[in-house]
């Protein structure tokens, strides 16, 4: 055992920070797989914090279960209108499932991982339950019976995402948070990039039309992901490291006792308010995609293609948003992503359109998902003790979770009652009236660190 172990660390140490320089646009950074204490290093002073072996394996880990969930996330909207005749509102409720229902375990998931200190096997029940339901959407045709399978995906995804951010907080030192949030949101986006290409590589080219060899293609890449995070992925335990971080004068912590008392933090009260409303006005992408479909009549086959162009801008400014959080603070990019969503709002319903715009929102809509999404987790995880951290994220992002669900059941409403266009800019004038409001409420909270 000890010289299967000593290979796997020579084999990640060899291999990984060529990984890493190459997602990093070739700076030098430090990788290692376990963050034990060593001995020190001559590092000049424009040297990165190092990125952690275990977030680049989590990265690969959730980019495959992206390949998978992304390939046939980019031709749901259409498969549901077009191929199995549902309408617009019957999309929103199943969009809404997609978006909100996983806040259902989210803080179940973060509970279960504080409480036994093994966020690995907790994430591990979260994508194995996503990669089951793939079974099951194959012979799927009907409203309830997709809603069901859907709902089982989400479900997965809500019980592992803390748990696996939790991880990645505990093998990075607190300096580097974003920029670690940053790397393994890149691999995750690399995911969602390759899955939409692949479901328009078959049903555009391959095999047309035939949306079932997407589901079988998903199916694979969600076991291969499960695989490897059983087989290769450390079980990091965060209190027992908690003496070997960079934070080396913080007090140990005690063991975890996990309830709502999490909740008695103002920061983080704060910092759930702010990013619940925000959520409230953030329309699902499909409705988004399909509003620029209709207005600029592009090809069904051409869908999938949407989200590549969004994941692509994701991927390639994940790193340096997450770079740019650290150094002036994660509210002030988690408030600016903001700011690009209300941009790409602005392109997809304003009333010129053409390849130029469309492009454009889909580049915004990509930068706001790369400020917001690892951001949200890093400012949760920065303060809220390291006891409930797990928790604490968690909580965060089912406050995310739950104001979206909402979100794509009304405006689905709002498009069957009041039209797409109508729909689209009465959300948009509410989201601008939120962003200072939750601006202010956001305010300080780089500054303050959980005791």
């Amino acid at each position: 055992m000890a010289e299967a172990a000593s290979e796997r660390d020579h084999v990640y140490n060899t291999y990984l920070p060529d990984l890493v320089r190459v997602l990093t646009g070739g700076r030098r950074m430090y990788v290692t797989v376990r963050d034990r204490p060593t001995a020190a290093r001559p590092r000049s002073p424009g040297v990165a914090h190092r990125v952690a072996g275990t977030v680049v394996l989590l990265g690969i880990v959730s980019m495959l279960t992206d390949i998978s969930s992304e390939s046939v996330n980019a031709i749901l909207p259409i498969y549901l209108t077009s191929i199995l005749g549902m309408s617009t509102l019957a999309y929103g409720f199943i969009d809404g499932i997609y978006q909100g229902v996983s806040a259902l375990v989210r803080i179940l998931g973060g509970w279960i991982a504080d409480r036994a200190d093994h966020p690995k096997w907790v994430a591990v029940v979260g994508y194995l339950a996503s990669a089951i339901s793939r079974v099951f959407l194959l012979p799927a045709t009907t409203f309830a019976a997709i809603t069901s399978i859907i709902t089982v995906d989400r479900l997965g995804k809500g019980l592992r995402t803390a748990p696996r951010d939790a991880l990645i907080a505990a093998s990075s030192p607190s300096a580097g948070l974003g920029r670690a949030f940053g790397v393994h949101r890149a691999l995750d986006t690399l995911g969602a990039l390759i899955g939409p290409l692949m479901a328009f590589a078959i049903i555009g080219l391959a095999v047309p039309n035939d949306y079932h060899v997407v589901f079988v293609a998903s199916l694979a890449f969600a076991i291969i992901g499960v695989a490897l995070l059983i087989l290769i992925v450390p079980d990091l335990r965060p209190r027992r490291r908690q003496k070997s971080l960079s934070d080396k004068s913080a007090a140990p912590s005690q063991p975890a006792r996990p309830s709502w008392r999490h909740l008695r933090n103002p920061q983080l009260c704060r910092l759930l308010v702010a990013a619940a409303l925000l959520g409230l006005f953030t329309i699902g992408d499909g409705f988004l995609y399909l509003e620029l479909t209709e207005r600029d009549s592009l090809a069904t086959k051409y869908f999938p293609l949407l989200y590549v162009g969004t994941n692509f801008a994701y991927l390639a400014l994940a790193i340096p948003f997450g770079r740019l959080a650290d150094r002036i603070g994660r509210a002030r990019v988690f408030v600016g992503g903001q700011v690009m969503l209300l941009v790409a709002y602005l392109c997809a319903g304003g009333p010129i359109g053409g390849p130029a715009i469309s492009i454009g929102c889909l580049v915004f809509l990509g930068a706001y998902y790369a400020a917001t999404d690892g951001v949200l987790s890093a400012i949760a995880s920065k303060v809220t003790p390291l006891s409930v951290r797990t928790s604490g994220i968690a909580t965060a992002q089912t406050a995310v979770a739950a104001a979206r669900f909402a979100s794509s059941i009304a405006f689905g409403l709002m498009w069957t009652e009041l039209g797409r266009m109508n729909a689209l800019w009465l959300v948009t004038g509410l989201l601008a009236f939120a962003i200072p409001v939750a601006a202010l409420m956001m305010r300080g909270l780089d500054k303050t660190a959980a005791a």
